[in-house]
């Protein structure tokens, strides 16, 4: 039979149309082959999504991960048996879901807390070592832990977030630091604030570093942990890691405006009540002004306060920078009591020779400007009587004789108040891998911090200004540290079971002060406030001043870590301190720790408790740590110093200043040394709550402290006291 030529065509036509269906339909078929498609979303514990969690079919090797957005998609084959899904993330518990009867899932995984702990690394001086290792009394705070809000001093970045470490706002003054007290006073006379460290750069003020740059901060707590910086350590430590991502290529803008008033005010008399207790028992003698006058709102006002940072990074495994720029505007609560603060931050890295060797410099510095407030108007605003106008009719100020009675409104406005701050921190360091687990580490950093004030009062001020005719004073204080600190750390493991780190190193420390001020009176004219001194006519002796001291510290340290399976871990550290502030017979001081850790947890005898005790872990420890701050340059030394009174030479003719004793020497004078014995416990149940409890004693011994001896000096003891 012949095939038509019509037939033919429609034949070939068909033939084509299934060659090119078939790339089409294959998909498909493959799909019916292999079976139903699993889809779903993996979030963590906050339900933001987890990038790169593991999605496995137990007991086969088909699997997926998620996407950026959490979400996976997994083809299952034909000839599946399993109907559980394996979801796992490092550091969080692995979850099994039975996909049965659904196609969808969403999956919200637990943190993991001894992975979490097995991951964290905190900082502990000189290094650093995994939580889960750690066998003194640290504590940490990430960035995204550290207290939120209005922020005018780094300090408050730490209130309530660390057992044992109480931080105190002083007053509403913005420009005021706050007080920083870890574990309680250790000291009468000498500084009782934990140690500074910023980057591996002890002493640093912690307020150099803007508070958005801060990624952690480790507080050491006792003294087996903080003995490492000898006799500064007394108080504890506190660690300031600042920011530095790794891989990351962004610009950031962040700022926030917050609005601030009296929480409450004193419970004082008004204006009214005053008159009827007059009326009441008779006052006589009472004066009514006839006014109402909250003298307490008078000098106050609902305080915005505005910050604004931008930030650029871009890191990669070679190295990198950041830059961070801020400005901080807080009016305070009391007018006239304004903050303003710019604040700059730059960072870059470098990797060379395969990562062997690498090199970090950095530089910090802001620069604040705020008025300071007269103290007294407080005094004056409680006692005030509430019947007195702020103003005459003519619109002075209302001014009443009498003690304690002087208008603080006209205290306040009637003076010029200026003062500024400059900090700044450049540091520079480099770390050298020598041979494997060997390395050598060198930093360098200056620190420079000054402060200038200025004050006037106008001769029309009630305070001071119309007694003196015009009031005015400058100063100017500086200080600075030059510090090099150089070390080898070498990290060795042995048959997998045995792991040692030594830590040896030196510190030099070079610290130097200065300042001087001047004051003056009786001015012609109020139109140079304090710009021009040289105009006061009235000067007297001690109206120009002027200072200058410096020290030295030098030190040599160590550590040893050694950790057997994970389960057994011990520490041991020495420091060697001379310093130049202490008398000649105890130049140098020796302060010893050690601690040690057991993770109970991992013993064999421990497995029934595997399923709700996930971690437990008993420590011990023991140091000796000092205390030098706060103490002068010069306080074993004898010293003299200008008399009250001057003497006739008849060589010049002249009569001249005296001079004599003013201190006695003390070659016996050493540091405080705090002794500290700690024993702690960390747990976590049912992988959701974790916690420490701690139990220490701390001694001091040695105490400083200054009184007045007769002259020539009679015996001074070793140890004037004890505190505890």
């Amino acid at each position: 039979m012949k095939i038509s030529s019509e037939l033919k065509k429609i034949v070939f036509i068909q033939l084509c149309l299934v060659l090119i269906s078939l790339p089409i339909l294959m998909p498909v078929v493959q799909a019916q082959e292999e079976g139903r498609i699993i889809t779903g979303t993996v979030l963590d514990e906050t339900n933001s999504p987890l990038v790169g969690a593991t999605i496995v079919l137990e007991g086969t090797s088909t699997g997926t991960v998620t996407n950026t957005e959490g979400k996976f998609e997994l083809v299952l084959p034909e000839d599946v048996t399993s109907n559980v899904l394996s979801i796992s993330f490092v550091g969080y518990l692995t979850k099994k879901v039975d996909i049965s009867e659904q196609t969808q899932v969403a999956v919200s995984l637990e943190l993991d807390q001894q992975q979490v702990e097995e991951l964290v690394i905190v900082a502990i001086g000189y290094g650093t070592m995994r939580k889960s290792d750690l066998t003194g009394a640290i504590s940490s705070v990430s960035s995204e832990d550290l207290k939120k809000g209005v922020v005018s001093s780094t300090e408050q970045l730490l209130q309530g977030k660390i057992a044992g470490l109480t931080v105190i706002q002083g007053s509403g003054d913005p420009a005021s630091g706050a007080t920083m007290r870890l574990r309680g006073g250790t000291s009468l006379s000498a500084s009782n604030g934990p140690l500074i460290v910023v980057d591996g750069i002890p002493g640093v003020d912690m307020n150099t570093v803007q508070p958005s740059e801060i990624a952690s901060i480790d507080v050491l707590k006792d003294a087996s942990a903080a003995a490492i910086y000898g006799s500064r350590g007394a108080n504890g430590v506190i660690i300031v890691t600042t920011k530095r991502e790794e891989g990351v290529k962004k610009a950031e803008y962040s700022a926030y405006v917050a609005f601030g008033t009296v929480a409450r005010h004193l419970d004082l008399l008004s204006a009214n009540q005053w008159r009827a207790y007059v009326r009441e028992n008779n006052l006589t003698s009472a004066v009514d002004y006839g006014s109402n006058t909250d003298w307490q709102k008078e000098l106050e006002q609902t305080a915005i306060t505005q910050s604004h940072t931008l930030s650029f990074s871009n890191n990669n495994e070679s190295g990198g920078y950041r830059a961070s720029f801020n400005y901080l505007e807080n009016q305070g609560i009391i007018k006239r009591s304004e903050l303003q603060r710019m604040g700059i931050s730059l960072s870059g890295h470098q990797n060379t020779l395969n990562n062997k060797l690498k090199f970090v410099a950095g530089f910090v510095g802001n620069v604040d400007k705020w008025h300071p407030i007269d103290n007294r108007i407080f005094e004056r605003m409680y006692n005030i009587n509430p019947t007195i106008p702020v103003r005459n009719e003519d619109g002075s100020f209302t001014s009443i004789a009498g003690t304690n009675t002087e208008n603080p409104v006209e205290i306040n406005t009637n003076r010029e108040n200026d003062d500024s701050r400059n900090r700044m921190l450049g540091y520079g360091k480099a770390e050298l891998e020598i041979i494997s687990g060997l390395k050598a580490s060198i930093n360098l950093s200056y620190e420079y911090n000054s402060r200038k004030g200025r004050l006037y009062k106008p001769s029309y001020a009630v305070m001071e200004g119309r007694s003196d005719k015009g009031y005015a004073q400058r100063n100017l204080g500086d200080y600075a540290n030059a510090q090099l600190e150089t070390y080898l750390t070498y990290d060795r493991t042995l048959a997998e079971q045995h792991r040692f780190t030594i830590l040896c190193g030196y510190s030099y420390l070079y610290n130097v002060y200065e300042g001087f001020g001047s004051e003056r009176r009786g001015f012609d004219t109020d139109l140079f406030l304090y710009n021009n001194l040289a105009a006061g006519q009235d000067f007297r002796s001690g109206d120009v001043y002027s200072y200058k001291g410096s020290a030295k510290l030098i030190s040599f340290f160590g550590r040893v870590n050694y950790n057997f399976r994970g389960k057994y871990m011990l520490t041991g550290t020495l420091r060697n301190d001379g310093s130049s502030r202490f008398g000649a017979n105890n130049k140098w001081g020796l302060f010893p720790s050690a601690s040690l850790a057991w993770r109970v947890s991992d013993e064999f005898f421990m497995d029934w408790s595997e399923n709700w005790l996930s971690n437990l872990k008993l420590r011990a420890g023991y140091g000796v740590a000092g205390n030098q701050d706060g103490m002068g340059e010069y306080t074993s030394l004898s010293l003299l110093g200008a008399g009250s009174s001057s003497y006739y030479d008849a060589v010049t003719d002249t009569w001249k200043q005296s001079y004599g004793p003013t201190q006695n020497p003390n070659p016996d004078l050493k540091w405080e040394s705090t002794r500290q014995v700690n024993i702690g416990i960390d747990f976590t149940i049912i992988n959701r709550i974790s916690g420490t409890v701690e139990l220490y004693d701390k001694k001091t011994s040695g105490v400083l402290y200054d009184y007045a001896v007769p002259q020539p000096p009679l015996p001074v003891p070793k140890h004037i006291g004890q505190c505890r």
